[in-house]
């Protein structure tokens, strides 16, 4: 292996004393040696970054699998949720890993120069690692309920509620009235992402600290309001401005409802939070299946 002409860096994890002493005499321009514990202590920061890669690129392939089975169900909202959730993987995850690799580059720079900003950058990749892992967890989770034909709509918004308020730091609150019963699968779906893309503006946009969605099912409608105290916007200017449409769900909103015969709209003003109302009308013959 030393005679290697590939070889630039080498990390003696073996604690073997006659190992050490052949390091110790090796000396070629170019080639690094690293021993004792800060070699230990990289190599298992290297070991981690690899488990936690792979176990990254696990979590994506089966997200990738559950993307096509949505693409197959989704009809005309295939375009964009793709979109949606195309962006969310670009803006969160794969920044994080890229975010990942140049610290670990930077650190294979300042291994001798600089340890201690070494050690500093090897424990934010460490951290941002375990970040990516629970952001793949998200995206799948996010994903699975739209899968079940027998889904059920309130403890699937109650589970998400629960984990958007750890994630986000904001505070949820969740009420329900009626029974779901009547809904259709199709409508439990539109519902479960009107809410999911709502709060995800919560987060980006409102700076609120509480949020609150309230389902009321009757006989004849399926409403949802989606409620957050943050700082509000001006409606009437951003519906005026095509660039913001998407990135507030102006456009997004009602397109989604009228998909399944709903009406959606925002209201908004500056200073006095948001709300989102969602109104379905339930078809008679759901009614009488119900």
């Amino acid at each position: 292996m030393l005679e290697s002409e590939e070889l630039d860096l080498i990390i003696d994890v073996t604690g073997n004393w006659e190992v050490e002493e052949s390091l110790a005499e090796f000396d070629r321009v170019g080639v690094a040696v690293v021993g004792g514990g800060s070699a230990k202590f990289m190599w298992q920061l290297i070991e981690a970054h690899v488990r936690a890669n792979t176990e990254t690129k696990r979590y994506l392939k089966k997200y990738q699998e559950l993307y096509k089975l949505y693409v197959k169900e989704a009809g005309a909202a295939v375009t964009e949720e793709r979109s949606r959730i195309a962006c969310e993987i670009h803006d969160g995850l794969i920044q994080t890993l890229v975010g990942i690799n140049f610290k670990m580059e930077l650190c294979r720079d300042l291994i001798f120069s600089d340890p201690t900003r070494c050690h500093d950058l090897l424990s934010d990749a460490r951290t941002q690692l375990k970040a990516a892992s629970e952001e793949s967890r998200q995206v799948i989770f996010n994903l699975r309920p739209l899968y079940s034909e027998s889904m059920r709509l309130v403890p699937a918004l109650t589970a998400y509620l629960k984990s958007y308020e750890t994630q986000s730091q904001v505070r949820t609150e969740f009420k329900v009235s009626g029974d779901e019963a009547v809904l259709s699968p199709k409508v439990k779906i539109f519902l479960f992402r009107i809410v999911q893309e709502a709060l995800s503006n919560v987060h980006k946009h409102a700076k609120a600290q509480r949020v609150t969605v309230t389902l009321t099912i009757t006989a004849h409608q399926a409403r949802a309001m989606i409620q957050d105290n943050g700082i509000g916007f001006d409606v009437e200017a951003v519906s005026q401005d095509p660039t913001k449409w998407q990135s507030f769900g102006l456009k997004g909103y009602a397109e989604r409802a009228r998909l399944v015969g709903g009406t959606a709209r925002i209201e908004s003003r500056k200073g006095h939070g948001t709300r989102v109302v969602v109104e379905i009308p339930i078809p008679k013959e759901m009614r009488d299946a119900g």
